[in-house]
């Protein structure tokens, strides 16, 4: 075996380990649900245009009792998809602040990118065409008058 061999090999079995402590890390922390994370996920229905998390009246009549319901959703074992499906039935499409991707409203999600990749190849293609326009076709050597070049070596030297 080469002296380089053990070396890489423990390289790559570091990373390995590194890669599944990281996995499951980020699945550990994705299972834990809280109300926070699940009250950013709907919009306050007070009329403030906030999450529900963010809503700045003390006293909403809305968002103080979602808040409480969630805590109670929590405690009872409910992930936060869960929790976010609940309010989407009671409520409808409006109590969510992102639209879902799933059917028409799928188009509020591509749209943007869509809208932004047409417009990088408009501009492309303009800057393409106005190039070509402005591009003037090479001057043959031999195609001036020999008149004129001789007019031209004349007044130079007068200047001389």
């Amino acid at each position: 075996m080469k002296p380089g061999k053990p070396l890489t090999l423990v390289a790559a079995l570091l990373a390995i380990s590194l890669g599944v402590a990281a996995v499951s890390l980020a699945a550990s922390i994705a299972a834990k649900t809280s109300v926070q994370d699940v009250s950013e996920g709907l919009t306050c229905q007070c009329g403030c245009g906030l999450t529900v998390a963010n809503c700045n009246h003390p006293q909403c009549e809305f968002a103080v009792p979602v808040r409480t319901r969630i805590e109670g959703m929590i405690a009872n074992g409910m992930s936060r998809p869960q929790i976010i499906a609940w309010f989407r039935t009671q409520y409808g499409e409006k109590v969510l602040s992102a639209p879902t991707t799933e059917g028409f409203n799928l188009v509020a999600w591509i749209m943007p990118f869509a809208a932004l990749i047409a417009g990088g190849l408009a501009i492309f293609f303009a800057f393409g065409s106005w190039r070509s326009k402005a591009a003037v076709a090479p001057v043959a050597v031999g195609a001036f008058d020999p008149e004129l070049k001789r007019r031209l070596e004349q007044e130079l030297r007068e200047r001389i």
